[in-house]
């Protein structure tokens, strides 16, 4: 897999980078940010959101185990 950088040449993406949760470990662990507006309407959207992606991660990792056990 490779990836583009900002002056256009790509670059090969180490297994590392490969693995890396930055979205989605910033989505979870996130310091409250003040200038984001906050009501309920945005709260319950976000809580359903983590609640979707842990499910869909736990679903994967039972598919991975099932196959390899």
């Amino acid at each position: 897999m490779e990836k583009q950088s900002t002056t256009g040449e790509k670059k090969k993406l180490s297994i590392k980078e490969f693995f890396t949760l930055g979205e989605v470990g910033g989505y979870f662990f996130r310091k409250k940010d003040p200038s984001r507006p906050s009501n309920i309407n945005i709260k319950m959207m976000h809580g359903i959101n983590k609640i979707s992606i842990a499910i869909f991660l736990i679903g994967v990792l039972y598919l991975i185990l099932k196959r390899f056990i």
